[in-house]
């Protein structure tokens, strides 16, 4: 009987190891975490860019003058994608707060619900994105 039992092979124990940064890219998140990461990134894009906003702002406040510069300076096409992305950072930080705050309501809270809200607010965010992008660029 000792034998029999020697005989049977050992399932091998999955391996459970902290993910590093360099493998995050190989790891399949579902769409809710993909939408909360962003929720963070979107909030340290607005706070990081805040001393740039705040210098369009004086510049299109003070005179005249500084406003002529700040027509000239936002003209720049690098200028404009900061602005995208600044109108991006807001749009998907705006989505994705009305999202939390809908599920702090305990509405939303089963997975399809969470899957199809996060898709709501991609959509969302980066439709609003693309219009300010077309009037951005000059399209219309």
């Amino acid at each position: 009987m000792s034998e029999a039992v020697r005989e049977v092979p050992k399932k091998e124990r999955p391996e459970f190891r902290n993910i590093h940064v360099t493998e995050i890219l190989k790891y399949r998140q579902p769409l809710a975490a993909i939408v909360s990461i962003l929720h963070r990134i979107s909030g340290a894009l607005m706070f990081l860019l805040l001393p740039f906003v705040l210098y369009l702002l004086q510049e299109s406040l003070r005179s005249e003058i500084s406003f002529a510069h700040y027509q000239g300076f936002v003209t720049y096409p690098l200028v404009k994608l900061i602005i995208l992305a600044l109108c991006w950072g807001y749009f998907h930080h705006f989505c994705a707060g009305v999202r939390h705050l809908v599920m702090d309501t305990h509405i939303g809270l089963d997975k399809d619900s969470a899957r199809q809200s996060s898709a709501a607010v991609l959509v969302i965010s980066l439709v609003l994105t693309a219009l300010v992008a077309l009037k951005l660029f000059g399209v219309f």
